[in-house]
């Protein structure tokens, strides 16, 4: 990445943060009116939500420096708003409550952060709610990526708009792990939109692999015959990756197909595509004919394999 872009990206997200900031009102450090500053309305937050917790405990949470965290704990003190009570397995230590004073002071900042908020999304244009927790959804995600691993995907049906990200997403994959060019994403065009156009309930089916409301892989299986199903667009995002999803949508193929009665699933794929084959392999595929071609701007191999039912 050049330094141009690079710093582009890094003012972009400044950008965000100002932008964002300034939208919920905490621009100078002042929660929606209250008589408290962001890090007060942090620490009384986990103060209401944690049983009797250390001190200790909400800084590591928060990540606040602990001459700033006594600070504020000893504000609540004075005004009365917390009890403290020495920790028996260190006197240094002073597990925490809310008083009666300290939870109506919680309640009416939790109310009114409430009503904000619903005032903020209930004037958004329609679909817009669903797109901005999508989209805050992914930011958390991908910005606690090192705090754990991501949550299993869940399969689904596609809902409107899917379509158009499974031609998206192969395109720009395809693109930029294997250099295809813009003709492999014409042809994931006109597969989903024949998709589309003619779909049988009773023997056809598309699975969306969603990870909290973002689509991380796909995977169709559609009639190739009376007797053959074809198994296509089989894609795992990088996202998605490293909890055996490939496996899940290609089983989720097998099993459907033998319950619709086809006698076998078919394939078309390239030699290069390493990882989908070792999927199709251990589902019990078997390569049955290949074939040198040019497409996609590459010189390609390409593979069909079959599985019996």
């Amino acid at each position: 990445m050049s330094q141009p872009d690079s710093d582009a990206q890094v003012s972009a997200v400044r950008a965000f943060n100002r932008f964002y900031t300034r939208k919920l009102g905490v621009l100078d450090q002042q929660l929606l009116k209250s008589p408290f500053s962001l890090s007060e309305a942090r620490v009384l937050y986990e103060l209401a939500q944690r049983g009797n917790p250390a001190a200790k405990e909400i800084g590591i949470e928060l990540g606040l420096d602990p001459g700033y965290l006594s600070r504020i704990i000893q504000k609540f003190d004075e005004d009365g708003l917390i009890a403290r009570k020495p920790l028996a397995s260190d006197r240094r230590q002073y597990q925490l409550s809310l008083t009666a004073r300290g939870r109506q002071a919680f309640a009416k900042v939790e109310r009114s952060s409430q009503d904000d908020v619903a005032a903020m999304l209930a004037a958004l244009p329609p679909g817009g709610v669903r797109r901005l927790i999508e989209a805050m959804t992914a930011i958390e995600r991908l910005l606690g990526a090192s705090q754990g691993p991501p949550p299993p995907a869940i399969l689904r049906d596609p809902r409107p708009g899917d379509m158009g990200w499974v031609v998206q997403s192969h395109g720009e994959l395809y693109a930029r792990e294997y250099g295809f060019d813009s003709s492999f994403e014409a042809l994931v065009a006109e597969i989903s939109a024949k998709f589309l156009a003619s779909f049988d309930a009773s023997r056809e089916r598309c699975w969306i692999a969603d990870i909290d409301g973002t689509q991380v892989g796909s995977v169709f299986l559609v009639r190739h015959s009376d007797d053959v199903a074809k198994l296509r667009l089989l894609l795992v995002d990088p996202a998605g990756r490293g909890q055996g999803l490939g496996r899940r949508l290609v089983g989720e193929c097998v099993s459907f197909a033998r319950a619709c009665g086809y006698r076998k699933i078919t394939l078309w794929t390239q030699s290069i595509l390493l990882a989908a084959r070792k999927i199709y392999q251990d589902a019990g595929f078997v390569l049955v004919a290949t074939e040198p071609h040019r497409s996609f701007g590459q010189s390609l191999i390409g593979e069909t394999w079959e599985r019996e039912l």
